[in-house]
């Protein structure tokens, strides 16, 4: 058993799907305060900043697990798209291109502390206006870094992916699980 440190029902669905016994437990943690020159740097110390709130609240007699993600394109660190013009500009930069999706993740138990920070890129078709404004229309982009949705509405889009389809849903669990 495992403490999820995420309120992401995305990550919860991939350790289900991997047979893996959790329970989750969010911290809160304020993005917006980081200062960062790279995507990369800012995944680290999001999930820094979450992994220090963690280890505040919790002991470790449940091994913690700490992820965050951000997805990035044209050079632009793509964050949750504050309203539904945001996100018709986030989305507009990733049709056509390559966007990459980069989750870094802290794993801890008493004997062990791994830290990983993985990048899976996919390059997207460009979007149809039609699907493009269902999809905006239907909200589900919200909370989601750079709107994107490899599994759901950017998926009949992709034309290539390099890296793991896990990493890009927000949790690599294919590196988590040989630690467990």
């Amino acid at each position: 058993m495992i403490r999820l440190c995420s309120n992401s029902a995305t990550r919860a669905l991939l350790l289900e799907k991997a047979n893996i016994n959790f329970v989750q437990s969010g911290v809160n943690f304020d993005e917006d305060s980081i200062k960062a020159k790279s995507p990369k740097e800012f995944v680290y110390k999001a999930t820094l900043g979450k992994y220090k709130e963690a280890k505040k609240i919790y002991d470790l007699k449940l091994p913690i697990l700490v992820a965050d993600t951000v997805v990035t394109s044209h050079n632009q660190i793509l964050r949750k798209a504050k309203d539904i013009d945001d996100a018709r500009r986030i989305l507009n930069l990733q049709s056509g291109s390559i966007t990459s999706i980069i989750t870094c993740t802290i794993y801890e138990k008493k004997d062990l502390f791994f830290l990983d920070i993985s990048s899976t890129d996919y390059l997207f078709r460009e979007f149809e206006k039609e699907d493009l404004d269902k999809f905006l229309q239907s909200g589900e982009w919200r909370g989601k870094a750079g709107a994107c949705m490899v599994e759901g509405f950017c998926k009949p889009y992709i034309k290539e992916v390099r890296g793991l389809e896990s990493n890009a849903m927000g949790l690599p669990v294919e590196k988590i699980v040989a630690f467990l």
